[in-house]
């Protein structure tokens, strides 16, 4: 096994965290902004004659301006999780690290 180095996986967290902040508040935002962008889509079906909101809201979902928005928000999420992935698998290796260290100082204490 390779030896864990705690202060890199520390070190990658806190260069990390800004980066994972930027691409919640991109998702937060992306996902918020989805609904004005239905909203906005759905005026436009009442100005083409669609009277039902249900005939508006299909029109909506159908449009190229809100698909475009789904494949912009799919790449937020996509980057958001890659990004808390990588920092929960800092957070494990510093818990490994600990369960070494500790495995490690109860061998030594059998030993004495």
């Amino acid at each position: 096994m390779s030896e864990i180095d705690p202060q890199a996986a520390v070190d990658y967290m806190v260069a990390k965290a800004g980066e994972y902040a930027q691409a919640e508040a991109t998702k937060v935002y992306m996902e918020e902004l989805r609904k004005t962008i239905k909203a906005e889509q759905m005026i436009e079906a009442e100005a083409l004659g669609h009277k039902t909101a249900a005939m508006q809201e299909r029109e909506a979902y159908a449009s190229e301006k809100y698909i475009r928005h789904l494949e912009l928000l799919r790449t937020a999420v996509e980057e958001r999780e890659k990004l808390r992935w990588m920092l929960i698998a800092a957070q494990e290796r510093i818990a490994v690290w600990r369960t070494q260290e500790t495995s490690n100082r109860n061998i030594v204490k059998a030993t004495l």
